[in-house]
């Protein structure tokens, strides 16, 4: 498995809905977690970095590992296979944090979310791209955008903007109290 450098995810992301003969195409950066391959609009995705730790919050859900220092900005960084309910394991080496920016209540924001690791960029038609299962085992199934098929796989493309809001927007306080 290859780790596409910042540049290419740059480059390719200057272009991306410019596909060869596709002009409602869009490119996506394709990562894994716990085998399975998940997508996100390669224009969110601002940088890639290895995995260096983060510093602890208190008081945080389990899938909001902390915070890091992005040049300067304190940056929130989510754990997807906590997110997911994926089994734990330990972080390291291998990790990756993919830096995405989305759009919340509260504006743009910058955030962190913990994979796996990378694997491809891919162009999708919107004509290639299947609305999500209407199954009861997804928590919130508006977190998938739709699925899309990709080297004989499936690709599940996240509606990044939503998992993150419901990831890191504040509860109520009353739903904090333990």
């Amino acid at each position: 498995m290859s780790t596409p450098s910042n540049e290419s995810i740059h480059a390719a992301g200057a272009d991306a809905g410019q596909s060869a003969g596709a002009p409602d195409a869009a490119q996506y950066l394709t990562f894994l977690l716990a085998g399975e391959e998940y997508g996100v609009e390669i224009l969110r995705v601002q940088e890639i970095k290895g995995w260096e730790g983060v510093t602890r919050v208190p008081h945080t859900p389990r899938h909001l590992l902390g915070v890091m220092n992005l040049r300067g900005t304190v940056v929130p960084v989510v754990d997807l296979r906590a997110r997911f309910g994926l089994p734990p394991v330990a972080l390291g080496a291998g990790h990756v944090v993919i830096v995405v920016r989305v759009h919340v209540a509260r504006g743009e924001k910058t955030v962190g979310v913990v994979v796996d690791g990378v694997s491809e960029v891919y162009h999708f038609a919107a004509s290639d791209i299947q609305p999500p299962p209407q199954v009861r085992a997804l928590d919130d199934p508006t977190l998938i955008a739709g699925l899309a098929s990709a080297a004989d796989k499936m690709v599940m493309l996240l509606d990044i903007d939503r998992l993150i809001a419901t990831s890191i927007e504040a509860e109520p306080a009353t739903a904090r109290t333990h």
